[in-house]
């Protein structure tokens, strides 16, 4: 069966768990050679990852390229706007050709619907590089940062502040998966889909909403946000007025524990949903959770592949 990565679910907790070890491996197995030089048993040689851009990248095109080429592999990039795909064919039948020229596709796109009926009809793996519903990929990125730095996922807590957006959907959904809480501190009209926080909770998860930025954050393991204005989004000013309250300044970062870790999954815009002090500053780690996008995304195409779990 085709093992496609739409989103965290797909894989379950044991393969999640398995990827951030994996990845923890390789990547101290690789420690000093050039960046794109392959790993020394280069597990895809041969193998063709085909690229889908509807939405602008750097960290997800990037990540993905040096992945696949780290594990031997190569890649090739279509963007929506100079592929068939922008001109009106149909994602059915973008898929049943890829599949023939590659081994795996990964896209980034808007509606999730669109990754889900080019699983449906793909005979090859297809992986979630950014939807408007979920980000697996950068939450396994995430997950490996904050335990490479010390941190043990099961009873963990983990603050979100901002908009209800497809990154903490994907949080919630890793959260029940490996055993954390969340408590997202978001302003009214802006919650997340409730599926996600539901189906953590029936895993035994306690996710909690609330208006209160401090709340949220007391006693957090890991606080997290995310650019409040994304790609294609209007009423920006509206928007920025409601969010401002979840701003992480270092006087919230005081509320969280003294070790607690900044996650941001960039790009960001300073002094909107994080000021400099914090994400510049010692709790940060988004320049390893940046660069883990590539040891994350080497351990979700090998899972795809059939090459680990």
């Amino acid at each position: 069966m085709t093992k496609h990565f739409l989103n965290l679910s797909d894989a379950g907790g044991d393969a999640i768990a398995a990827m951030i070890a994996d990845a923890i491996d390789r990547k101290a197995a690789r420690a000093g050679k050039p960046k794109g030089a392959s790993d020394a048993d280069a597990p895809l040689a041969g193998h063709t990852l085909a690229m889908i851009f509807e939405k602008n990248s750097t960290r997800t095109r990037v990540s993905f390229d040096m992945a696949i080429r780290q594990l031997g592999g190569s890649s090739l990039i279509l963007e929506g706007a100079t592929s068939q795909i922008g001109r009106g064919e149909t994602i059915a039948d973008t898929a049943r050709v890829l599949s023939r020229m590659a081994d795996a596709i990964m896209i980034r796109t808007d509606d999730h619907a669109k990754i889900e009926e080019m699983a449906h009809y793909a005979t090859v793996p297809v992986i979630n590089g950014l939807t408007d519903l979920s980000h697996p990929c950068q939450i396994v990125a995430d997950l490996l940062t904050v335990v490479e730095h010390g941190l043990a996922l099961p009873g963990s807590q983990w603050a979100w502040l901002g908009d209800g957006n497809n990154v903490l959907h994907s949080i919630v959904e890793a959260a029940g998966l490996l055993k954390f809480d969340v408590r997202m501190g978001i302003p009214d009209g802006y919650d997340p889909d409730p599926a996600f926080a539901d189906a953590a909770r029936a895993a035994g998860s306690t996710i909690t909403l609330t208006r209160d930025a401090a709340v949220a954050v007391a006693g957090a393991d890991v606080v997290v946000t995310d650019t409040w204005i994304s790609m294609g989004q209007s009423h920006a000013e509206e928007k920025l007025a409601a969010m401002m309250p979840y701003q992480v300044t270092p006087d919230l970062m005081a509320k969280a524990k003294p070790d607690a870790k900044f996650l941001h999954c960039l790009p960001a815009h300073r002094g909107e949903e994080v000021v400099a002090q914090v994400i510049d500053g010692p709790q940060s780690l988004i320049w390893d959770e940046a660069e883990n996008r590539i040891h994350a995304q080497k351990s979700v195409l090998l899972w795809a592949l059939g090459h680990l779990g």
